[in-house]
């Protein structure tokens, strides 16, 4: 089977404003030549947000790294949901084992890069988006309140942004000891890739982080870009990017 060979580069930053970084992005890939990307943003506080995204981040690598060759998008989705409940019950075991961590938890945005499609899942309002016919496209749906306003009709599109309840997740990993991921798979033509945290979507507009994905820079400049502009714009909040293009196609 042919895989998608391409360039990535991640990037955290704390921000302007936060004293810790609850952040965590990653792109790598293993034995087989599969790519996995993933952006975490870390909730409960003080540096337990932090732990709840790094352990995240590290179970999900480790178990990425043996992950057997499978065959067709069913076994792909079937494993990527087997591992985030593992990282979910890791997270969870830990916050109940100290005190400290209680509430403890981490959005999840993770996406497996085949040659025709991408697996992706979904726990949170990380988002991913694609670049498609040179169009700045949100492929995840945000799990917040303000997001199911918004869908069922409730709120227009101009008040996402200023509810006051537009925080609020519906869904986060760590927190329960089980968990609802939203895992589907979208057809792959190789156009880029963009995950984030909120603290990019929320500080950068969405023709601004577009028309940065469209210049020729190498991923990591794209990614030092990005972040320079989310501080710019007050840097509210902690940055998590992973970016990935497609150069060609291998065995």
């Amino acid at each position: 089977m042919k895989r998608a060979v391409g360039r990535y580069s991640y990037k955290t930053d704390v921000g302007r404003i936060r004293i810790a970084n609850e952040d965590q992005a990653l792109a790598l890939t293993n034995p087989n030549g599969e790519v996995l990307l993933l952006v975490c943003d870390g909730m409960g506080g003080q540096n337990y947000g932090e732990l709840a995204s790094r352990l995240t981040r590290d179970i999900i690598a480790e178990e990425f790294e043996k992950k057997p060759r499978l065959p067709g998008v069913f076994l792909e989705r079937v494993w990527l949901r087997s591992v985030v409940k593992k990282a979910n019950t890791l997270v969870y075991n830990e916050s109940q084992r100290n005190p400290m961590y209680k509430g403890m938890g981490t959005t999840l945005t993770i996406c497996l890069v085949s040659k025709t499609s991408i697996t992706i899942g979904q726990v949170g309002d990380s988002r991913a988006y694609m670049l498609i016919d040179n169009k700045l496209c949100q492929i995840t749906e945000d799990q917040t309140y303000v997001a199911y306003l918004y869908r069922s009709g409730q709120i227009s599109e101009s008040e996402l942004k200023t509810h006051p309840k537009r925080h609020v997740l519906l869904n986060a990993l760590g927190v329960y000891p089980s968990l609802s991921i939203d895992i589907f798979t979208k057809k792959y033509e190789g156009q880029p890739l963009l995950l984030c945290s909120d603290g990019l979507y929320n500080s950068v507009n969405p023709n601004d982080i577009e028309s940065i994905i469209r210049l020729d820079d190498l991923p990591q400049q794209k990614c030092d870009e990005l972040v320079s502009l989310a501080n710019a714009n007050g840097g509210s909040d902690n940055i998590a990017i992973v970016y990935w293009e497609v150069l060609r196609y291998g065995d």
